[in-house]
C-alpha cells in the first residue's frame, strides 16, 4: 500500500500580473495541477524531503486568479506560473493570514512592490522603444512582389534541374553506358536554359534580394558556364565524351536540394530533412562535380592546341601567339582555388545551420 501523501516545500514570488510557485520536487511524474474556485490543488509523484512519495498541497489565493496555470517540469524542480485576474500587488499569497508551514518566499525571484513597479515600467518603456524603432523603419511596398519573384525563380530552376536528373536517370537505366555518349545532345538545351537563368542570382545578390555572398555566387556561375558554353558548347569533339554525363548529373543532384530549400525559405517554411540534405549532400557532390569539370578541361586542352581555337595572336613586332590551351592550364589552378573558396563557404553555412545549438542559461 502507498504511504500517506506529504507536502513538498513550495517557494513563491509575485509580479503585478503573475504569481510564481517553485515546488521542491525532483523527478516529478504525472503532476496533477488544477485551479477551482480560486484554489490551486497539486498532486504528484516525486522525490522530495521525505524521499520518493506522493506529495500534494492546496493554496487558496488571496484574490481571483485565472483558472489555467502554466507548469514547467525540470529534473530538479517544478515551476508553476499563475496569472492574476487583475494587475495589482498582493500583501500576501493566501487568503488565510497565517502562512502555511510548507510555503516560503522565493528569494531568487523576490521583489518588493517598488522594485516590481520599476521592472514593469522598464518593460513597458522597452516595448514602447521597440515600437518606435519599428515605426521608423520604412516598410517595403514591394516585399510580397520580391518574395513572389524568388519563389517562382527557385521553382522554375527546381523543375528544370528535376527534368535533367529524371531524364538522365531514365536513359541510364534503359541504355546503360551508351547514354554517356549522347548526353550533351539530349540535355544541353535545358542545361543552357537553367544556367543562363542562373545569372539572375548575381543580380539578386547585388541588389540585396538574397544574402548570398557575391564572390562565391560569381565563382560558381562563372565556373559552370565556362565549362558549359566554352569547353563543351564550342567543341563538338567534347560533346560525345562520357565526362559530360557526370558533369550534368552532379550539377543537377546538387540543385535538387538547393532550389526547393530556398523556395520554402522564402515563405518561412523549414523542412528539417531538406535542410540536412541541402547542407550535407554537397560534401561528396561538390568535389566530384569540380573533379568532373577539371577532367573536361584537361581533355579539351589538346583539342584547343591542335585547332588553335580562341588563341590570340599579338601584332608585330612581338609576333607572339597566346595559346588558349595555356590559359586553360591557368584556369585549372583557378578552378581548384574556386572549389576551395566555395567549399569553405559551404562548410561555414553547414556549421551555422546544423551545428550544435548553444543552450541558454536559466
Amino acid at each position: 500500500m502507498a504511504g500517506p501523501s506529504l507536502r513538498p516545500h513550495v517557494h513563491w514570488a509575485q509580479r503585478h500580473r503573475e504569481l510564481y510557485l517553485r515546488v521542491e520536487l525532483s523527478d516529478v511524474q504525472h503532476p496533477d495541477i488544477t485551479i477551482t474556485d480560486n484554489v490551486l490543488r497539486f498532486r504528484a509523484q516525486g522525490h522530495g524531503a521525505k524521499g520518493d512519495n506522493i506529495y500534494e498541497f492546496e493554496i487558496e489565493f488571496l484574490e481571483p486568479v485565472e483558472p489555467k496555470p502554466v507548469c514547467r517540469v525540470t529534473q530538479r524542480q517544478l515551476n508553476i506560473t499563475v496569472q492574476k485576474k487583475e494587475s495589482n500587488w498582493w500583501e500576501r499569497l493566501t487568503k488565510q493570514e497565517k502562512r502555511p508551514l510548507f510555503l516560503a518566499p522565493d528569494f531568487d525571484r523576490w521583489l518588493d512592490e517598488s522594485d516590481a513597479e520599476m521592472e514593469l515600467r522598464e518593460k513597458e518603456e522597452e516595448k514602447i522603444n521597440k515600437m518606435k524603432i519599428e515605426s521608423r523603419v520604412p516598410k517595403d511596398p514591394f516585399k510580397h512582389l520580391k518574395k513572389g519573384y524568388l519563389v517562382m525563380y527557385n521553382l522554375v530552376q527546381f523543375l528544370g534541374f528535376s527534368w535533367i536528373f529524371v531524364n538522365m536517370t531514365v536513359r541510364l537505366f534503359i541504355l546503360g553506358k551508351d547514354s554517356f555518349y549522347d548526353t550533351f545532345h539530349t540535355i544541353a538545351d535545358m542545361m543552357y536554359f537553367c544556367q543562363t537563368l542562373a545569372l539572375m542570382e548575381i543580380m539578386n545578390s547585388l541588389i540585396g534580394l538574397v544574402r548570398s555572398p557575391l564572390l562565391t555566387t560569381v565563382l560558381q556561375l562563372f565556373g559552370r558556364n565556362f565549362v558549359l558554353f566554352v569547353i563543351l558548347g564550342t567543341l563538338e569533339e567534347m560533346q560525345s565524351k562520357p565526362v559530360v554525363f557526370f558533369i550534368f548529373y552532379f550539377w543537377s543532384i546538387i540543385e535538387l536540394f538547393r532550389y526547393p530549400y530556398y523556395m520554402l525559405s522564402c515563405i518561412g517554411i523549414e523542412w528539417k530533412p531538406l535542410t540536412w540534405l541541402r547542407y550535407t549532400a554537397w560534401i561528396p557532390l561538390y568535389p566530384l562535380g569540380g573533379l568532373s569539370e577539371a577532367v573536361a578541361v584537361v581533355q579539351s586542352i589538346p583539342i584547343f592546341s591542335e585547332t588553335g581555337k580562341f588563341s590570340l595572336g599579338l601584332p608585330n613586332p612581338l609576333n607572339v601567339t597566346i595559346q588558349f590551351s595555356f590559359l586553360l592550364q591557368l584556369y585549372l589552378i583557378a578552378l581548384f582555388l574556386g572549389v576551395f573558396v566555395n567549399f569553405r563557404h559551404l562548410y561555414k553555412q553547414r556549421k551555422q545551420h546544423l551545428g550544435p545549438k548553444k543552450r541558454k542559461m536559466k
